[in-house]
């Protein structure tokens, strides 16, 4: 097992605290007393693609590691007992203070991701929304994002040579 597995980390039964806690496959180790089998599965996680009416695309500054002070969108890990879509919303007032309500979100596609957090590589599954929003507000970064800047013409800025 390689060390970014999250798995590597754990050498004792969470169950019976026994240290034959074994890797059976890439996402999951089995105890081989009492039987119980741990199985990593990727943690969700939503990202926005927050578009004003002036075509500009909202990137925040990362205020925390991992990547600090580099460019990245609003989003974050979803909690326990919350849809992909009340957790996208969460994240955008909790970020940007904008109130956006599940029907203003548009689901575009998912993606597989690595996420490093406190030393381990946390796998992913980032489900990617569309908002779009009839003004373009000022705003100012909140929780882990320390800016927040509106870029122009996105899809020209992030990739000069997309063609319609």
């Amino acid at each position: 097992m390689k060390a970014d597995n999250p798995l590597y980390h754990f050498h004792y039964c969470p169950i019976c605290g026994s240290s034959h806690f074994e890797t059976v496959a890439e996402n999951a180790r089995q105890c081989t007393d009492c039987g119980f089998t741990y199985y990593t599965n990727p943690r969700g996680a939503t990202v926005a693609l927050i578009v004003n009416n002036k075509g500009e695309l909202l990137v925040g500054t990362r205020a925390c590691e991992p990547a600090k002070g580099t460019l990245d969108l609003v989003g974050g890990f979803m909690d326990l007992d919350e849809t992909a879509e009340e957790a996208m919303c969460r994240e955008i007032k909790e970020e940007t203070g904008l109130s956006i309500v599940p029907a203003q979100l548009r689901y575009l596609f998912s993606q597989p991701n690595t996420y490093p957090f406190s030393g381990i590589c946390v796998k992913t599954i980032d489900l990617f929304f569309e908002v779009l929003l009839d003004t373009a507000p000022s705003l100012q970064g909140r929780d882990d994002i320390q800016g927040l800047q509106w870029i122009g013409s996105p899809f020209r800025t992030l990739c000069p040579n997309f063609s319609d």
